[in-house]
């Protein structure tokens, strides 16, 4: 079998510095996971999981439509739907299953998609597979998204994260309101890297506002600050329905087992209580976002801070010397990025400890000396 195509991809990888690794954790201060609240660094679903008289299931047999709905799936969409405030709401394997779901089936020809240039891959995946139209708007710009909204033509959908991956920043999400409000358009509102730390129960950004029902749907999503898997699309019951018979990420995927539903359910019964690792997180921002750094360091509120190093070579060079000083801190590299936004994205958590954020500073600001 001839690969030489594949190779050649892959050299061209190489060369821009771009080249992807799997790399295996080993002991170093996290600064790169996810794991906001620190519930999976302290197995806190573990430690908080009582053994069920019958043993959870690890399969479920077939996709929800077939063999594999079951009672306990089914309650716990129930409570995350009274949890967050929404009509109903529908489990996905992740949230990357969600936001292609929900995006490639729900808008249709004739229909405007308009979501911030921003958005997740798993978003934009959703679109190239819908057969609506889809613009994107300058990040974050109000004036550049009711341009588009004006020229939006059929039923409108306008796309957004509440805190978004790369940037750490959050969308003005009370502005977006009023606009889609104004001209008719639906808004969805992906709470990923929300969801557990923002609100005062880690509600989310949209409920922390007070905009739920402003919204069409909402994705929030249980790798990150959850501490474990899968998603909901959370939404009225028309759309529950709409996704059941349409949404071919939920038609065609085995449903989640009962292991992985029960550990979501437990971080349902952990994270909302967290007010001191949100605390602890907080004072952690505001530490890094105070120091003063020779490069540039975007504004955020939010455990995701990122220092912005052109070049790949440049960025992964600084990371290697961070990785050195056992700090896990990764590289953001184009093309996940746009070429010349390069960056390091430095995730804060409340596991972290104040000793850690000023090594890390310290050593950011010795980066940049000639001697190195």
């Amino acid at each position: 079998m001839k690969e030489s195509f594949l190779h050649k991809k892959l050299e061209e990888r190489k060369a821009e510095q771009a080249y992807r690794t799997l790399r295996l954790p080993d002991g170093k201060a996290d600064f790169c996971s996810n794991d906001y609240l620190g519930i999976i660094h302290q197995g806190l679903i573990e430690a908080n999981t009582t053994a069920a008289a019958t043993p959870l299931l690890h399969g479920s047999g077939g996709s929800r439509l077939l063999a594999g709905n079951y009672s306990r799936i089914e309650q716990l969409e129930k409570m995350l739907a009274t949890f967050h405030e929404a009509p109903a709401g529908l489990a996905f394997n992740s949230g990357y299953d969600a936001n292609l779901g929900l995006l490639s089936c729900v808008p249709q020809r004739g229909d405007t998609v308009l979501y911030d240039t921003l958005s997740h891959a798993s978003l934009r995946d959703g679109l190239r597979l819908s057969f609506a139209q889809a613009f994107a708007f300058e990040h974050n710009d109000l004036h550049a998204l009711e341009k588009r909204l004006q020229a939006a033509t059929g039923n409108i959908f306008v796309v957004t994260e509440s805190v978004f991956s790369m940037d750490g920043d959050q969308a003005p999400l009370e502005a977006m309101v009023r606009l889609c409000k104004q001209y008719e358009a639906n808004l969805i509102v992906d709470e990923a890297h929300a969801t557990g730390v923002i609100g005062e129960q880690g509600e989310g950004l949209v409920q922390h506002l007070g905009l739920q029902q402003a919204c069409f749907a909402r994705i929030h999503t249980f790798g990150k600050a959850v501490g474990c898997h899968g998603a909901v699309i959370l939404g009225s019951e028309t759309l529950r329905q709409f996704l059941i018979n349409f949404s071919r990420p939920f038609i065609y995927t085995t449903a989640l087992p009962e292991s992985s539903v029960a550990a979501i359910q437990t971080a349902y019964g952990l994270f909302p209580a967290m007010h001191s690792a949100r605390k602890q997180l907080q004072q952690l921002v505001q530490l890094f976002q105070q120091a003063s750094l020779p490069f540039e360091k975007l504004r955020s509120d939010t455990p995701i801070q990122v220092v912005i190093i052109p070049g790949n070579d440049q960025v992964k060079a600084i990371a290697g010397r961070l990785q050195a000083a056992h700090l896990d801190v990764r590289p953001i590299l184009y093309p996940t990025v746009p070429k010349g936004s390069e960056r390091l994205r430095i995730v804060l958590h409340a596991f972290n400890t104040v000793d850690e954020v000023n090594q890390l500073i310290h050593l950011l600001t010795a980066s940049a000396s000639p001697a190195h």
